[in-house]
């Protein structure tokens, strides 16, 4: 019974899982769908008719799944659309969606103004989301202190195994039975360490949703540079004697020039693309409104976006709205020149937007209605985006003093307990003067390679996605050994050492 219950437990965690998460992506449709509703309402399209025109919307793919389960009901089953609103409402996951489409079911069977009910729920939908960024950003917050205790732990544990291989400790334990095994300092550097690394940055990953689509591309060719780099790393560090091949190069310049230049070639990459989308979410606002501004002095939709078009503030957006331009001159559908711009930009706020820009203008009725509520929730959509982005930069900066942090505190410990140990017992210098030696190269590689996975965590802090990680770990990694280097070269140079990380 006992193994019964275990079993049912464990089908019952993951059902939950599995509602969880299927809340978690209805929510953030939804204010988008609402959005969509909206537009269509105001627009003088009927309900039904606007779930009909959600199925087409593949850059919503729940409410996607969802509107082609309400059609079917209705014109495979023949249940009246409210009825089947109603049901949906009850097996939904989601409690702000059940609570839509209720209001919007009694909406309807009151004989309300829908537009009006709409427009309610759509301030309402902001105001959450807006709620839901602060949230976000304190959660945000508490996973970086909880990092950095992490980190705190770790430049404890380096100077903790520092100070055993620099000091007579360690001619001390070797001679009892808890000598300290060098393979257990290669295990805490370049196993545990990373290991409880990539543990936050999964917790960040589940917290944060990247703003960029279909990175795929870009993440295959770092994966085979960064392959690559990483097994050479693993033959140099369980072959000591290949780096002698280097010549004067040692293993903690061999690992940053490596991790530096594995990371640096997909961040050009990604810096061009993210200058690319960023320019775009600046602009599709301003767009929105020059269309809608046009269009209230009489112009038509379609020559409304022509006069948006010629505006030059766009900046590398300019080329597609461009093409936007020209396509229309030349009687190209707007759902074809929507296609190609889907293909090139990778920012799901601008292919939203510009999705009801299309769907608003294609559907005719008031127009000018419609493109003014989008054009309003466009610019505080763009507004919640900012002040988000702008809150965790920070965390950028705390990124760069845990290196330096890191690296010279460990230098200052195992140098001055070296000197401690000399001082007292100069019979044990020289071995210890080795050991030192041999451990700080390998620290030094460790806290390279630490800082260097640190750079992915705060990418996906704070700009939603791995891709910007790949700039973060460059710098992290150029960093520490920077830092490594001065330190040891100011505190030998004090103490009359010669200290080779190499």
């Amino acid at each position: 019974m006992k193994a019964k219950g275990g079993f049912v437990g464990k089908i019952h965690g993951l059902m939950s899982k599995a509602a969880s998460e299927e809340r978690e992506k209805l929510e953030h449709e939804l204010p988008f769908v609402v959005m969509i509703f909206t537009l269509l309402s105001a627009s003088g399209v009927s309900p039904y008719d606007s779930w009909k025109k959600m199925r087409k919307l593949s850059f919503l793919p729940n409410f996607k799944k969802e509107a082609d389960e309400v059609v079917r009901q209705v014109e495979i089953l023949g249940k009246d659309p409210l009825t089947v609103m109603h049901l949906r409402a009850d097996k939904t996951p989601s409690k702000l969606y059940k609570n839509f489409l209720g209001g919007f079911v009694s909406s309807v069977k009151s004989g309300g103004k829908m537009v009006d009910y709409l427009k309610s729920e759509l301030k309402a939908m902001f105001e959450l989301r807006h709620n839901a960024m602060t949230q976000s950003i304190e959660k945000v917050a508490t996973l970086v202190e909880a990092y950095t205790v992490m980190l705190i732990v770790v430049l404890c544990t380096y100077i903790l195994f520092v100070v055993f291989s620099s000091s007579g400790m360690m001619d001390i334990l070797s001679a009892s039975s808890l000598s300290i095994s060098p393979i257990m300092s290669y295990i805490v550097a370049f196993i545990f360490m990373p290991v409880l690394s990539l543990v936050f940055i999964m917790v960040a990953h589940n917290m944060q949703k990247s703003a960029f689509d279909n990175l795929k591309s870009l993440y295959k060719k770092a994966s085979i540079t960064i392959g690559a780099v990483g097994a050479m790393l693993i033959v140099l560090v369980l072959v000591p004697s290949l780096t002698e091949s280097f010549g004067p190069i040692g293993l903690p310049e061999i690992a940053t020039i490596g991790l530096v230049v594995a990371s640096l070639i997909p961040a050009i990459e990604y810096r061009r693309i993210a200058k690319l989308n960023y320019n775009a979410e600046d602009s599709i606002p301003r767009f929105i409104r020059d269309v809608t501004e046009s269009n209230k002095i009489g112009l038509s939709p379609e020559k409304s976006i022509v006069q948006a078009a010629k505006r030059k503030y766009h900046g590398g957006f300019s080329k597609f709205v461009d093409l936007v331009r020209s396509q229309i001159e030349w009687g190209v559908p707007l759902r074809k020149t929507f296609d190609n711009l889907s293909k090139e930009i990778k920012s799901w706020f601008v292919i939203v937007n510009f999705a009801m820009l299309i769907e608003t203008i294609e559907i005719g009725g008031n127009a000018t209605q419609s493109l003014e509520i989008l054009s309003e929730y466009s610019e505080k959509e763009r507004e919640l985006q900012i002040n988000k982005r702008a809150l965790l930069k920070p965390y950028i900066v705390l990124a760069v003093v845990w290196s330096i942090l890191i690296a010279v505190t460990t230098t200052i410990v195992a140098i001055t307990t070296y000197m401690m140990t000399s001082v007292v017992g100069n019979s044990l210098s020289s071995v210890a003067f080795m050991a030192m030696q041999s451990q700080m190269r390998m620290f030094s590689v460790g806290i390279i390679l630490q800082c260097w996975i640190s750079g992915f965590f705060i990418g996906k802090i704070s700009e939603g996605n791995f891709g910007a990680g790949f700039l973060y770990s460059a710098l992290l990694a150029g960093t520490a050994y920077v830092s490594l280097v001065v330190s040891q070269q100011l505190l030998s140079g004090m103490f009359g050492l010669t200290v080779a990380m190499g």
